[in-house]
């Protein structure tokens, strides 16, 4: 992202720098007012909803006396935050320890390699089972006997509810109680079958996000299949080598699998949207919306800065390996969010996209991590805590001036994923992607929606856990 000096509008300088011992793990919090004034002088600058929170007009305070009676009286840093966000914002968050959040931007993270969704056994049900989407190859999980399509009931002996499975699912170690889901037509049943699996979350964890890339010939056509679980900026070499083999395979269409990315870097998904095309370097992706005072600053500084542009290279300098596809088709879900429909979003004015699947999440907003330093960035940062602030920071049109729906983006093709029938990833005959394939080879031109005869109500996910949970964000502050 393009860099412009911005004016640190009514920033709180009373950061006190204390000394500290060299393992930082010690550092003990001694002062939550500096770790306040902190929070409200970013969120008093970046945040995209600032008008819509009055104690955050830059006249709002007389003083930084009068600042910090405000600010005194919250019990911790997570309650001023709280405090200061729009109604209108379901997105932005906070951490007490950022090198978690910068691991899991980076694809790292202490994990046993399950990734499930969680539902209701019937509508409106206090009981709750877990089916397993995928396995993240070299984890504890890849290590036992547990696949795609596999439910359970019980963590611990513990049958799953509303109120128990956060704290369930969160234990390092869990022994999960499996069962078959068996669709009736009207309805699932559920059986134990006697089978458990004990799963252990190891640190250090790596997910590639590119779970599955390979070229499928159909009928004589090459259609390529890539299954892209995140945008995690430091794959993206791994994401291009991807399309140098789609486009040594001559494929001529691109199924892109985002069912279950909920997003992350723009930076990736820029990238990802020159990869598809080649034949639109320069020309204009995005257009980006801040708040009004930095929205003004950037104009008369770098309007240039606003605008994110088809390119040629990635982060690496490495040339892009485009591939000069006139159309794509795309798989989405409800956990489909963020970098994901920006992808969706920016590449509609350009070649026709066709989404398969069932809406999106509806979230088109980006974030930034904001550290306690001078000028919010991770350098020099201050010694005395890990807090950090990922709060919304900009919204963003198209080239077409469209932006994306609340609601999410409506699948031109509508299939439901069923518990019951999930088929093997990458399978041409699992069902999302057969729907594709059936769109590219002309063997389907229907728009009807297929039924959910899971009747299953979703109550959440595996990464739902994860700091970054359906979030996408820009790496480098405008200041810095």
């Amino acid at each position: 992202m393009k860099k412009i000096a911005l004016p640190l509008i009514g920033l709180c300088s009373l950061l006190i720098l204390l000394s500290c011992s060299e393992d930082r793990d010690d550092v003990q919090i001694s002062n939550n007012l500096e770790i306040k004034n902190f929070i409200y002088s970013a969120m008093n600058i970046y945040y995209l909803y600032k008008p819509d929170v009055p104690v955050l007009a830059n006249d709002f305070f007389d003083s930084q006396a009068d600042l910090n009676i405000y600010l005194d009286p919250f019990n911790t840093p997570e309650d001023l935050y709280e405090d200061l966000l729009s109604n209108a914002d379901r997105f932005s968050f906070m951490t007490d320890d950022y090198r978690e959040l910068e691991n899991r931007f980076a694809g790292v993270s202490k994990d046993n390699g399950l990734e499930y969704r969680l539902m209701r056994v019937s509508p409106g049900s206090d009981e709750i089972i877990g089916y397993v989407r995928y396995i993240i190859p070299n984890s504890n999980a890849s290590t036992k006997d547990i696949k795609r399509g596999d439910a359970f009931t019980k963590v611990n002996n513990t049958p799953l509810t509303i109120t128990n499975y956060l704290d369930l699912l969160a234990l390092d170690t869990y022994t999960l109680t499996l069962a078959d889901l068996t669709d009736t037509g009207n309805a699932v049943s559920i059986t134990e079958n006697g089978r458990s699996v004990t799963l252990t979350k190891e640190e250090g964890l790596i997910e590639n996000p590119i779970l599955i890339a390979k070229t499928l010939n159909i009928s004589g056509q090459k259609i390529g299949y890539l299954m892209y679980n995140a945008y995690t900026a430091d794959f993206d070499d791994e994401l291009n080598a991807a399309f140098a083999q789609f486009k040594t395979d001559g494929i001529t269409d691109l199924v892109l699998d985002l069912r279950y990315n909920g997003g992350g870097s723009v930076e990736s998904a820029i990238d990802l949207t020159s990869m598809i095309t080649g034949q639109f370097n320069g020309e204009v992706i995005t257009k980006q919306q801040w708040n009004p005072e930095i929205q003004a600053a950037f104009e008369a500084e770098d309007p240039e800065a606003l605008i994110d542009r088809f390119n040629n290279t990635i982060r690496t300098g490495e040339s892009i390996n485009s591939l000069n596809l006139g159309r794509l088709f795309v798989i989405g879900t409800g956990s489909t969010a963020s970098a994901s429909e920006l992808t969706i979003i920016g590449l509609k004015p350009y070649i026709n996209v066709q989404t398969i699947g069932t809406t999106t999440v509806g979230k088109f907003q980006a974030s930034t991590t904001l550290y306690d330093s001078e000028n919010f960035s991770r350098q020099n940062v201050n010694p005395n805590h890990f807090y950090a602030i990922q709060p919304l920071i900009y919204t963003y049109a198209n080239s077409a001036g469209i932006v994306g729906p609340p609601t999410g983006i409506e699948p031109d093709f509508e299939i439901a994923e069923r518990a019951s029938n999930l088929g093997v990833l990458g399978d041409p005959n699992e069902p999302l992607l057969k729907m594709a394939l059936d769109q590219i080879l002309g063997r389907s031109a229907s728009t009807k929606s297929f039924e959910n005869t899971t009747h299953l109500e979703p109550v959440g996910e595996s990464k739902m856990f994860n700091p970054d949970f359906q979030r996408m964000y820009v790496l480098d502050l405008p200041n810095s």
